[in-house]
């Protein structure tokens, strides 16, 4: 008769899951991907006035290996996309990304060959940043919602399971071509 059968089943486990949640979300660090002018906009958003420091995100890391947030600034070239595919592979996991600007999400104005459309093509994205630049507050508003993302996620089998149900979801989810309402 221990401990366990006395409390409601699931406690301590949700109970680890929460605060390996806030633990991770307190302490993110951003790898830099800077490719345009949204770069200049997060630069600003890590100086004085926005201070990232409030989140536990006061350096940039230069190295891949030090880092578990990718926050990709500004269009990505055809030529660049290999670069930014080898830096996510070398950062451990768990690791997220956000897309900041309409570059980064959709290619923005550039609808070329050199640019690639979209940098869900070459690396999952867990926020989508719009703006063309956007604001420091717009990324520190995206860097919120990724921190509660990350203070709900599961954890070891939970997680994989998960991300398997995630996976399953969006893959059974209706094209936007095909939606009705608002968008036609």
């Amino acid at each position: 008769m221990g401990l366990e059968e006395k409390l409601p089943s699931g406690f301590i486990l949700s109970t680890v899951e929460q605060a390996a949640g806030l633990a991770r979300k307190s302490s993110v660090f951003p790898a830099t991907f800077g490719l345009a002018c949204c770069a200049f906009e997060m630069m600003t958003a890590g100086a004085g006035r926005y201070d990232l420091a409030r989140f536990g995100m006061e350096v940039f890391r230069g190295s891949p290996r030090q880092a578990d947030l990718m926050i990709v600034a500004g269009r990505v070239s055809q030529k660049m996309a290999p670069v930014l595919r080898q830096v996510y592979d070398q950062m451990p996991n768990p690791k997220w990304v956000i897309s900041m600007g309409v570059c980064a999400s959709s290619g923005g104005m550039f609808n070329n060959y050199a640019i690639v459309q979209g940098v869900d093509h070459v690396v999952p994205v867990d926020i989508y940043l719009p703006g063309c630049p956007p604001r420091p507050e717009m990324l520190l508003d995206s860097i919120l919602k990724l921190h509660e993302k990350i203070r709900e996620e599961k954890l070891g089998v939970n997680r994989e399971e998960a991300a398997r149900e995630a996976e399953e979801a969006a893959m059974k989810a209706l094209p936007t071509i095909e939606m009705k309402g608002l968008l036609r």
